[in-house]
């Protein structure tokens, strides 16, 4: 793991790291001990999203908040209910961490300096010259594509798009507690709605690490169907409503917390 500042941002803040995980109970146990030794004092939600391994076990073992779906919704619905159950525990802020050990715990501080600089929404950038961050010939060219349609709908210029870990204001968790794409690709239309209604979005450098276990949920053939479907839905929606939405009770995940 890199090193760095080991303080995120305000300390008085109260802040959920929400991670969504299917099948990783081989990485889990890392990611949570790296968390609990460089942010101890930030809380952390695990969602479950439908695993037939020992995910779940593993985050309520480690003392953790722990969210079980009763099957696989995809990265958005489990991102949608850990935001749900950070907003309605309270939460100032909220960061987007992998369970896969990619996520360096220390990089926190970074996006939370955002925030407490005013941002509402902050891109750790994996293409802003921390490290060396590879991707494959079909990721890399639907990556360009969407940094350009990223531009012409948002107005703004991003590097990376799609990065998962982020870090939220309250007002933006709000929304994202009710309003989350549940489809796959959620992070580049969230980018793009987020823009759109206004809300101050930052990118930061940070460095990714090798998947720490397991294997990556998508392959060549399913990444091509995502790029496509996400395009359609960019291109076609218009979003313009700044009315941030009440927050229901999270009514199908089961959990358990410290």
């Amino acid at each position: 793991m890199a090193t760095g500042s080991t303080t995120p941002g305000d300390t008085t803040a109260n802040t959920y790291i929400v991670i969504p995980a299917f099948n990783e109970e081989a990485s889990l146990p890392e990611v949570l001990s790296h968390l609990k030794s460089v942010v101890p004092q930030l809380h952390v939600v695990v969602v479950d999203d439908g695993s037939s391994d020992g995910t779940f076990e593993v985050a309520r073992e480690a003392g953790v908040h722990a969210l079980r779906l009763p099957f696989n919704l995809g990265i958005g619905g489990a991102l949608r209910a850990g935001f749900r159950f950070a907003a309605e525990q309270g939460a100032e802020r909220a960061v987007q961490f992998d369970a896969d050990g990619q996520h360096d715990a220390h990089q926190i501080a970074a996006l939370l300096s955002a925030l407490d600089a005013g941002a509402d929404l902050v891109i750790g950038s994996r293409f802003q010259g921390v490290g060396e961050y590879e991707v494959g010939r079909t990721r890399s060219a639907g990556m360009g594509l969407l940094r350009v349609l990223v531009r012409l709908l948002s107005g703004q210029r991003f590097s990376d798009t799609s990065s998962g870990f982020r870090a939220m204001s309250q007002r933006l968790l709000r929304h994202f507690a009710v309003e989350y794409p549940l489809e796959y690709m959620d992070s580049t239309e969230t980018l793009i709605t987020a823009c759109r209604l206004g809300y101050d979005v930052r990118e930061v450098p940070v460095e990714m690490h090798p998947r720490a276990a397991g294997q990556p949920s998508n392959r060549s053939f399913r990444l091509v169907y995502n790029y496509a479907r996400l395009l359609v839905v960019l291109v076609t929606s218009a979003r313009s409503s700044t009315t941030l939405p009440s927050i229901p009770v999270l009514p199908a995940a089961e959990g358990t917390g410290r």
